[in-house]
């Protein structure tokens, strides 16, 4: 087994043992690290790999429901009009059954908009409206073991949601009749009016059930009259009343939300009639980030916004929890509580719910300037005898936790990660699980549909690893680079990229606590920068990699301590001056004063060559050297390979993060190579002579990264290593944009475990223009370079830059190992400030295997 292979095993080990540290952020006391009273994600599964088509298929898990037993999901896929069945009797392993394309039910154009599951038996939703104006729908009743369809109900509108009682007498429906958003201005009113349908699960078979309808207005259906109770509410638009979300209590109250009218209805089920009536209110928010300016910036307000709320669920059969996503006129950005015999509010989120998402890198700022995070989904549940919120942030992809023990004052407990767009949060307690189900699927940028399964009675929470105060954000994200503090063993910084204006973090890596950013300015004003590496000088102030749009724009940049720009230094252009763009991508410096050097890589091979350039800067003469680096074969699939960051190693050698652009599921290099650069270097000219680096595999991340259960992160981007000796490395979240915007942020263990590092006394000497074999792991090994790769090389013999050959074999990822051979679990035991990388000790063999399932998988990759 090879020294490599054991490492990446211990690091598994090490985050599964993982021990101590704190417990996660609160905005009010938070349940006790040691009651098993935390959520962990136990798998992920992309719907596509349910639907005939596969990976090709435009598919969406939205609402979803599970069946007695709890061991059969069962999902909506409006997209491609079907609902879709999976097997969870391994919630690891979630297993697709396939689908039932809802053109055996009645039509094509048929769409599931709700599911919900009865005995043997699973309601289906269906939407059949030819059109806004002449809406309709119905109810199928479909066997859940041969999926045959039993019964059909007519509804007299376009439905929406469906909810069953405790003691499943009835069924209420909300009949939206969604308005046209392209008609006049969108706005309300637009007849027909919605109502509710109440659906009577009475007699000995589905024939015998009976249907009601409750309208919620009078007049006509063309011409729709307020009623008494919605106007004395103060309802925006009574007479249009447009009901999204129903929610039943033990005593058989239905509550439905008026999203667009920004009103709660209650009904009572056994008569029919509405008991109450009673506006959402507005709120007014302060410190907030209200621009879509490209930055994170809480300090904007604003006024009597609207709640709006969509999703709505009752606590205790007294009070109701809204999930105010907004609609046209509103959005409050939080969850409220409301008193449902008073129809006040006696609790509301405030800017806590948005400063959770500033906090855990998870805010989508692109949406700032219209509704932020935008809370839409919402359930409540008992497990174990605490009632739970969950609050699912349909644009920062995530679910809140809350303790309602005491409904008057939530405590949040965590934050469950998800993919993008959740919809759909369907507790399953008589198992100790939790399904969040999120419809976003974009295929083009690796953006998939996906069922998350997550399990109750974990330690610790698993979320985030990475975050700052809640209280008193630090918002960040699109971490593109990690650096040391020279002057703080146990601190680091972060630099992102132009997702953002540029900012330069300080983070208590022990603590995974975001503590300060740095605003990168240029003559006054924010910096226009696309910083992708980061190096602190021995000398004050940092390094940094600026990628630009075109060769010209590639820039190592010299920044003060304060953060102002002092120096630009463009790379050479007739050496990458056929660049479009993938050029640098990190910077490590290391020396003081006249000693001073620069190392860079560039991402992505130049055209017209088959390596990668790695170059150094010598500060005090102004000259460029240039080595040679070869990725990976990336395989015929249209993915690539590239590097991602570099760093400096204690003993002089060098350590870089390789990676391929797949995301997910179909992720395979996400790795740490190891090389020294040898003593002779090519020159600066386009057409000389380049000395090659013979690499070396240190550690496969790719299991770190799959650690959690989520969807793979694509962009391994930053790795350092601190002043405390130990190796830290971080995942880009592309700024909630087009990706989940997790950020993946882990201890890899000492330095000395993840590295083959050289006797302190035979630390890389001085470069130099003389020949010189390159370090090896073999006492045999070849020179690095011929003599025609030194700068005494004549460029006029050859058209294309002299390089030395690579190694002949790829280093091979690792290996599985037993747990002791790799990093000590109390170094990996704490990443993040509000979470601990913490699995139960069961998933140490899984972890394992996984590991070496990885090997078999590469070696075939690399060979």
């Amino acid at each position: 087994m090879k020294r490599t292979a054991k490492k990446s095993a211990g690091i598994i080990a090490a985050l599964a043992l993982g021990a101590g540290g704190l417990a996660p952020l609160t905005l009010a006391a938070a349940a006790s690290a040691d009651t098993g009273s935390y959520f962990e994600r136990t798998a992920t599964y992309p719907v596509y790999l349910n639907h005939p088509e596969g990976a090709a298929a435009q598919t969406a898990a939205e609402i979803s429901t599970v069946s007695e037993d709890g061991k059969t999901l069962i999902y909506t896929d409006a997209l491609s009009r079907r609902i879709g069945f999976v097997d969870i009797s391994d919630a690891s392993k979630p297993t697709g059954l396939g689908t039932l394309p809802l053109h055996q039910l009645g039509s094509a154009e048929d769409e599931p908009t709700s599911v919900a599951a009865y005995g043997e038996y699973v309601l289906v939703v269906v939407n059949t409206s030819q059109s806004y104006t002449a809406p309709s729908g119905r109810v199928d009743l479909v066997r859940i073991a041969d999926r045959t369809l039993v019964h059909s109900i007519d509804l007299t509108g376009q439905p929406d949601s469906i909810a069953l009682s405790a003691d499943g007498a009835y069924a209420a429906i909300a009949i939206e009749n969604e308005r046209d958003e392209d008609a006049g201005d969108g706005g309300l009113p637009q007849a027909p009016a919605g109502s509710v349908a109440i659906l009577d699960l009475l007699g000995e078979s589905p024939d015998q059930w009976n249907l009601r309808e409750v309208p919620l207005t009078g007049g006509t259906k063309d011409e729709p009259v307020a009623l008494d109770q919605l106007v004395q509410a103060g309802l925006d638009t009574p007479q249009d009343p447009e009901p999204e979300y129903v929610t039943i209590n033990s005593q058989n109250q239905v509550a439905v939300t008026l999203q667009e009218n920004n009103g709660i209805v209650l009904i009572d089920l056994p008569t029919g009639e509405i008991t109450s009536a009673f506006s959402a209110g507005s709120v007014d928010l302060d410190g907030i980030d209200t621009e879509d300016d490209g930055k994170l910036d809480p300090t904007g307000s604003l006024q009597d916004v609207p709640r709006e709320p969509d999703a709505i669920g009752w606590i205790q059969d007294r009070y109701l929890a809204t999930a105010n996503e907004g609609d046209w006129k509103g959005g409050s950005r939080g969850f409220t509580i409301f008193d449902s015999q008073t129809g006040k509010p006696v609790w509301d989120a405030g800017n806590s719910f948005e400063n959770l998402a500033l906090s855990q890198g998870l805010f989508p700022e692109a949406r700032a300037g219209k509704k932020g995070t935008e809370p839409e989904g919402l359930a409540v549940h008992e497990y174990h005898g605490v009632e739970y919120a969950f609050v699912a942030s349909e644009r920062g992809n995530f679910v809140a936790v809350y303790d309602l023990s005491d409904p008057l004052a939530p405590k949040y407990v965590q934050t469950l990660p998800t993919t993008n767009g959740p919809e759909g949060i369907l507790p399953i307690p008589g198992r100790d699980l939790l399904a969040v189900s999120s419809e976003t699927d974009e295929a083009e940028n690796g953006v998939r549909s996906a069922l998350t399964l997550f399990s109750f009675g974990a330690a610790q929470a698993q979320f985030p690893q990475l975050s700052s105060d809640p209280s008193n954000p630090v918002p960040f994200g699109a971490l593109s680079g990690l650096s040391a503090d020279l002057e703080n063993p146990g601190r680091i910084f972060a630099v992102s990229d132009n997702a953002y204006e540029p900012l330069i973090y300080t983070i208590d890596a022990e603590q995974g606590l975001v503590e300060d950013s740095l605003p990168v300015t240029e003559d006054g004003a924010p910096a226009d920068l696309d910083l992708e590496g980061l190096s602190a000088r021995e000398d004050g102030g940092f390094w940094a990699a600026n990628e630009g749009a075109d060769a010209a724009g590639n820039a190592l940049v010299r920044i003060d301590a304060d953060g102002a720009v002092a120096q630009r230094v463009q790379l050479p252009q007739e050496v990458i001056g056929q660049l479009k763009g993938q050029g640098l991508e990190g910077v490590t410096a290391y020396g003081s004063g006249d000693a001073e050097q620069v190392v860079f890589t560039l991402q992505r091979e130049v055209p017209g060559e088959d390596f990668v350039r790695i170059g150094r800067y010598t500060t005090a003469t102004e000259e460029f050297a240039w080595f040679g680096y070869t990725l990976q074969d990336a395989g015929d699939d249209g993915s690539w390979n590239g590097l991602s960051e570099i760093t400096r190693l204690s003993d002089g050698s060098y350590a870089v993060i390789e990676r391929d652009k797949r995301i997910g599921e179909d992720a395979q290099l996400k790795a740490i190579y190891q090389f020294e650069l040898p003593e002779t270097s090519g020159t600066g000219s386009a057409d000389g002579p380049v000395t090659m680096v013979e690499k070396k595999l240190a550690v496969d991340v790719l299991p770190v990264l799959e650690q959690t259960n989520g969807r793979t992160q694509e962009k391994l981007e930053g790795l350092t290593v601190a002043g405390n000796g130990q190796v830290y490395v971080v995942t880009d979240n592309d700024a909630v944009k087009d990706a989940s915007g997790e950020t993946v942020f882990a201890n890899l263990g000492a330095e000395a475990e993840v590295f083959e590092l050289a006797p302190a006394a035979s630390a890389t000497p001085t470069p130099s223009l003389e020949p010189s074999a390159s370090p090896s792991d073999e006492a045999s090994a070849e020179p690095s370079a011929t003599p025609s790769a030194t700068a005494s090389a004549d460029p006029s013999e050859s058209d294309a830059p002299t390089q030395a050959p690579a190694e002949s074999e790829p280093a091979d990822p690792p290996q599985s190992q037993s747990p002791e051979a790799g990093a000590d679990p109390d170094d990996l035991a704490q990443t993040g400030f509000s979470a601990l990388w913490f699995l139960p000790l069961g998933l140490i063999v899984a972890g394992l295997g996984v590991a070496a399932a990885l090997k078999a998988r590469s070696s075939v990759r690399q060979h």
